[in-house]
């Protein structure tokens, strides 16, 4: 049996798993990357519905000018926006509401 021991003293030992879609870890992996935490820190906090607290750092800076890149050349791309780009618009949402939040900490 694997014991880990976290930053609050709590032993973690046992393991969670389950199943997603291709499109669903990928936007997974782009909030885990945009929120600047581990993948188990940013799933953990979310299914306590715990809020997520970006901390800028150059890893998060990193990640969102690489989401801000890939969404710059997918509307490049697009001639007309319609109901085929929910996960676009949905990754859009992401972005902004963590640029907003990063100003809200500089003011």
């Amino acid at each position: 049996m694997d014991r880990n021991l976290d930053a609050k003293g709590r032993w973690r030992n046992k393991t969670v798993a389950f199943r997603v879609s291709a499109e669903e870890a990928e936007l997974i992996d782009k909030c885990v990357a945009i929120s600047g935490l581990t993948k188990q820190d940013y799933i953990t906090k979310r299914l306590q519905c715990r809020d997520i607290v970006v901390q800028g750092n150059p890893r998060v800076y990193k990640a969102l000018k690489n989401q801000m890149q890939e969404i710059l050349e997918k509307l490049r791309h697009l001639e007309n926006v319609d109901g085929g780009n929910e996960e676009l618009l949905e990754t859009i949402k992401i972005v902004a509401v963590t640029l907003q939040g990063m100003k809200g900490e500089g003011e």
